[in-house]
């Protein structure tokens, strides 16, 4: 195909009590397709652990969001690790880990990221349509863009979803996002940051980058994120309903069921171009011309996906439908060549779906995976510890469920090979993972209207 620019292609505990467990009852169903089922095996709780969170979700007198005061310290008898240095053999036994409460009273809150300009600020995404910006963890917000307006939320996988900063955002102020407009289509736009306040974007700037049309309310994607490349790496789901029933994850001529790679920086004046090294532009797959934008297929829902900063490792948490939810990776060297196919819907997880028998040549597998026997229903996909405060983390890969609140740490034990155990039983519904300018991670409430940090202390 050309490589001319585009914009538009048409793991047990009960459920929680009150308005919570209903709203994760209604999201479970719609994010893993519907349906019961019940797998073989089920997570390995190994450590009883102890979590802690706030009050209750409140705000300040003007109605915004709030930070929380901070009460936590490192451990003592820990000194800081530089990212740098190569982890240490993660021991579980020995580490406590907690939820710290940062901020309270977001609406909805869906991700927390950081611009990569070094200024150390936090940016809060929250579904209906707004993005806040936390100059200082001890001071209320600024309002950094406000798109309601244009974004349509009714729909619990439908919103304001994704925010990313290039690598050149310190020079040019543009950033992306992600959104369902109002006839519930996504939407990746840049913006530009309003050239005499740094801490607010102009509403009026949005460019089109891209558009996709979805025939449900479902399997959204919704995350963007620069990889080490440079590029824009998108991650759609397969057009929801469920069971694949358009036939997107294995359709190498639609742009759903994928992860997309597009280059937004090199020429501002078009919606993106193609990457020169993307693995289908002059490949044919099974017989069949592929989009240039695609950089991997079967994908069901990759909601959250993430690079460690310093092996720059792709991890991808893909949500399942009945019984398994994945965790899979793939290496720098593999991100190089590409064209990789993840499975959906011949498989779910590392399991034949719907199905006995299934032939898995060529199909990546997954280094994690949990069923849905504790009430467990969509995998958020996390990111790999890389910060300082906590050096007993460095190198461990951390995940959650959205229903049930659990939180894994996956780490490696041999040349891509993994250890994953259940560390944290929280209260929350975890909708996302964030990272922050020093590595520090980070998990939002989405009822709740939280944002917390993950805490380690010796036992």
């Amino acid at each position: 195909m050309s490589n001319r620019p585009t914009s538009v292609e048409f793991n047990t505990r009960s459920a929680r009590t009150g308005w919570l467990g209903l709203a994760i009852m209604i999201l479970a169903l719609t994010m893993a397709g519907c349906a019961s089922g019940k797998a073989e095996i089920t997570p390995q709780p190994v450590l009883t652990i102890t979590v802690v969170v706030g009050t209750t979700t409140g705000t300040d007198k003007s109605g915004e969001p709030t930070p929380v005061p901070s009460t936590s310290e490192p451990p003592s008898d820990q000194s800081p690790t530089p990212a740098s240095q190569p982890a240490l053999p993660f021991r579980p036994e020995a580490v406590e880990i907690a939820l710290e409460p940062v901020f309270q009273g977001h609406d909805r809150p869906l991700f927390v990221t950081h611009p990569g300009d070094g200024s150390d600020r936090l940016f809060v995404v929250e579904k209906p349509g707004r993005i806040w910006v936390y100059a200082d963890q001890r001071q209320s917000p600024a309002l950094f863009l406000d798109i309601r307006d244009r974004v349509g939320s009714g729909g619990f996988e439908q919103g304001l979803l994704g925010l990313a900063f290039p690598p050149d955002f310190g020079s040019t102020g543009a950033f992306f996002v992600n959104y369902t407009d109002r006839n519930g289509d996504t939407t990746i736009a840049r913006f530009q940051v309003s050239a005499d306040q740094p801490n607010q974007a102009d509403p009026a700037s949005e460019f089109l980058v891209l558009k996709l049309q979805q025939p449900a309310q479902n399997h959204n994607g919704g995350m963007l994120a620069f990889g080490p490349d440079g590029y824009l790496y998108i991650g759609t789901g397969d057009g929801g309903a469920a069971n694949d029933r358009f036939g997107n994850g294995q359709n190498p001529a639609t742009l759903l069921g994928k992860m997309l790679r597009i280059d937004v920086t090199t020429d501002p004046s078009q919606p993106y171009l193609i990457p020169p090294d993307n693995p289908w532009i002059n490949e044919i797959w099974e017989g069949q011309d592929v989009r240039d934008e695609i950089w991997a297929l079967g994908l069901r829902n990759p909601w959250r996906y993430s690079f460690d900063r310093l092996s720059n490792d792709l991890w991808i948490g893909d949500v399942g439908q009945n019984l398994w939810e994945e965790i899979d990776r793939v290496t720098w060297e593999s991100q190089a060549a590409g064209g990789l196919n993840f499975g959906w819907p011949i498989m779910e997880g590392s399991h034949c779906f719907q199905s006995r028998e299934c032939d898995p040549t060529g199909l990546e597998q997954p280094v994690a995976e949990y069923d849905h026997s504790q009430g467990n229903c969509s995998v958020t996909g996390g990111y790999v510890y890389r910060g300082e405060d906590f050096p007993a983390l460095n190198g461990v890969y951390f995940y959650g469920d959205f229903c049930t609140g659990m939180v894994w740490a996956a780490w490696p034990t041999g040349v891509d090979q993994f250890e994953s155990r259940l560390v944290l039983d929280s209260d929350i519904g975890i909708s996302s993972f964030g990272e922050d300018q020093r590595g520090e991670l980070y998990v939002t409430d989405l009822a709740g209207g939280g944002i917390y940090r993950i805490v380690a202390r010796p036992r």
